[in-house]
């Protein structure tokens, strides 16, 4: 995903979480988090 198509992304989620105008709409909100969801980190094993 490029920065500007992320950019995007956010600044829709941003309006559809912040701004009052705004109906809520829990179906995109969670699609746009799904689709900048960034992959975990594989765990790292600790020294015992």
């Amino acid at each position: 995903m490029s920065d500007s198509e992320m950019a995007r992304k956010l600044a829709e989620l941003d309006r559809l979480l912040n701004d009052p105008e705004t109906r809520m709409d829990a179906g995109r909100v969670w699609a746009l988090a799904q689709e900048l969801k960034v992959p975990a980190a594989p765990a790292q094993r600790r020294a015992a």
